[in-house]
């Protein structure tokens, strides 16, 4: 039975497409079968593989990626957090290639492309886990939804005209209450993302902890707050208030009637990340933020 790799593809660009013939082409040779999402490879040309080798489709539900070695993400951030959804739920590593624009979830770039792809073939490369956050909604205790995310949950307002007024509490304690245009729930690998828009700190990924982040608040106590990975918190939607909205991820959104309560807390499914390089996330810092590092002169050097 072949090794097999899930694509999931930006099939936007026809720089992405010719990219993808030549990744199939190339792990082919190694004896490595694709999967791929149908409507993402219909203009990618790989003609002449074996008939063993030849991409098979699946249905890009959560869990198609069950029994594959890895998901090459070839795209941005957001096709990143859209293949998050088929490999979290069986627990197959992502290798995001950036071909987009920032791309700050993205392990490898263009010009990495043919080594991350031979470190494919190999097996040399690592795994880490990125913690999750999971949101139930609740309306007068029923459950309303339950979802995750693994950069932010958002609770926004649900119009222009209207101010949010929400409630906050943490681990069954309320803490502040205000008007705001939402509050955000991020992990610190969201904390590059919406956050860090949004006024949040930037966290290192291998720090624990989860991130509240009020946007636009009026109030003098809203600042962000780095609290502990095993807290609860809860965002109360004011009942006489007009209703808001619940993102995650910005790709799962559901309404929030007046007086619903997002729980929010720890997710118990991880999403797993290949590593290559080790790189330290202060260089990735520098290298996607563009930011000015010239006059370092280093540690300064003993003996």
């Amino acid at each position: 039975m072949a090794r097999e790799v899930l694509v999931v593809l930006h099939s936007g660009r026809g720089k992405n497409r010719r990219t993808a013939s030549a990744i199939a082409r190339r792990l082919a040779e190694a004896g490595i079968r694709l999967r791929v999402l149908a409507d993402e490879w219909a203009e990618v040309e790989c003609d002449g593989l074996p008939d063993d080798l030849v991409p098979r489709t699946v249905d890009g539900l959560p869990g198609c990626a069950d029994g594959a070695e890895v998901v090459l993400v070839l795209g941005g951030d957001g096709t990143l957090l859209r293949a998050a959804e088929m490999a979290r739920p069986v627990g197959v590593p992502l290798l995001g290639v950036n071909l987009g624009h920032v791309g700050f979830l993205a392990e490898a770039e263009q010009e990495s492309l043919d080594s991350a792809v031979e470190a494919i073939i190999d097996g040399t490369y690592a795994v880490e886990e990125r913690m999750t956050v999971d949101s139930v909604v609740r309306l007068n205790g029923t459950v309303l939804n339950r979802s995750w995310a693994l950069n932010e949950v958002a609770v926004e307002k649900g119009s222009r005209e209207r101010i949010l007024e929400v409630v906050l509490e943490i681990d069954g304690r309320p803490v502040s209450g205000f008007g705001c245009d939402g509050v955000l729930c991020a992990t610190p690998t969201g904390s590059t993302a919406y956050a860090f828009s949004a006024g949040g700190p930037l966290v290192w990924p291998q720090v624990e902890a989860m991130l509240l982040v009020p946007s636009n608040a009026h109030a003098l106590f809203a600042r962000p707050m780095v609290i502990s990975p095993s807290s609860h918190v809860a965002i109360e939607v004011d009942p006489n208030g007009p209703s808001a909205l619940m993102d995650c991820d910005g790709r799962r959104t559901v309404e929030l009637p007046p007086g619903a309560r997002v729980e929010l807390a720890r997710g118990a499914v991880p999403v797993r990340m290949v590593r290559l390089d080790g790189q330290p996330f202060a260089d990735r810092l520098v290298r996607k933020f563009d930011l000015p590092v010239r006059g370092w002169r280093g540690a300064p050097h003993t003996g």
